[in-house]
């Protein structure tokens, strides 16, 4: 198959790349900034178009708007005029947070809590309302695994000794390995279930403390690991914003960031994953982390 990724030179993208190229595809990386006719051009003979391409963090909203929303529309308009079928990957930030004990399903109402669950919905909505466009859309969960950065910070931590346990303590979270989330993007692209939005992840839900607990088993660091109060989390969040606004530069800990640690959970079922793709994730968070640890310790 012929397979144009935008994207591709990100975490997922690199991934995804690698496993198309390893199994006989041919694998066309989209450069950015996207335009219109050049986008029909370049996707005229291929088979399908795999929209990794986002911004998880800005400055500005209009910079995750232009990152999230309008490139996905320019995406989903090419894609259909040059008549290739089109792979969405979004993000489970669109469902809101809901706790392990009332996981989302993909036809809950949307709720997201940030601008950037926000535009990923709106990234969704341009995608699935492009007339004449065949899709798929895939929401997976937290994504891990080697060239994730999100982790490394962390990993940092154990190995310093100290691991911070933030959130509540009955909130939980679906997390996905990296080669699982591409088997994912493969089987959406071989089985073309036109229409169909899945959740992507494990189906047992990953709390905070399995979370830590698991990095730093898989570290090798006798790190503690030490509860930080809510209201310390808020300040924190506070301070960042102010920084933020001043200096340009996030932080660990802001308004946004707050507000997921302070909901109870993102957790969802993937039970039509299993149905409509034929996929079940099939590596454990403690056997990722494990299989992970040497690239995220690198990285330090």
């Amino acid at each position: 198959m012929t397979i144009a990724v935008t994207g591709a030179n990100g975490f997922i993208g690199r991934h995804t790349m690698t496993r198309f190229a390893a199994r006989g595809d041919t694998a066309i990386a989209v450069p950015r900034p996207f335009a219109s006719a050049a986008l029909v051009s370049l996707f005229r003979g291929v088979d399908a178009v795999v929209h990794l391409a986002g911004v998880i963090e800005a400055k500005r909203e209009r910079d995750y708007v232009d990152g999230n929303v309008t490139s996905a529309r320019l995406v989903a308009e090419a894609a259909r005029d040059a008549g290739s079928r089109m792979v969405h990957v979004s993000s489970l930030a669109v469902a809101g947070p809901a706790p392990p004990t009332a996981p989302h399903v993909e036809s809950d109402p949307p709720a997201p809590i940030t601008t950037y669950g926000r535009t990923k919905l709106d990234g969704e909505r341009a995608v699935t309302t492009t007339a004449g466009l065949r899709w798929t859309v895939l929401r997976p969960g937290v994504v891990y695994g080697p060239l994730d950065r999100a982790l490394v910070p962390l990993f940092g931590m154990a190995r310093a000794g100290v691991l911070p346990l933030v959130g509540r303590a009955s909130a939980a979270y679906t997390f996905v390995y990296i080669d699982d989330m591409v088997d994912a993007i493969v089987a959406a692209v071989d089985r073309a279930r036109d229409g169909a939005t899945c959740f992507v992840g494990y189906a047992q839900p990953v709390t905070a403390r399995a979370l830590v607990e698991a990095v730093r088993d898989a570290s090798g660091a006798r790190a503690a690991i030490v509860p930080i109060p809510m209201a310390v989390l808020r300040l924190a969040a506070w301070g960042g914003d102010a920084f933020a606004a001043v200096t340009g530069r996030s932080t660990a800990i802001n308004s946004r960031r707050f507000a997921e640690i302070d909901a109870p959970g993102f957790v969802c079922r993937v039970d039509r994953l299993r149905q409509d793709l034929g996929v079940e994730p099939k590596v454990a968070l403690a056997d990722g982390l494990r299989h992970s640890a040497e690239w995220y310790l690198s990285q330090l």
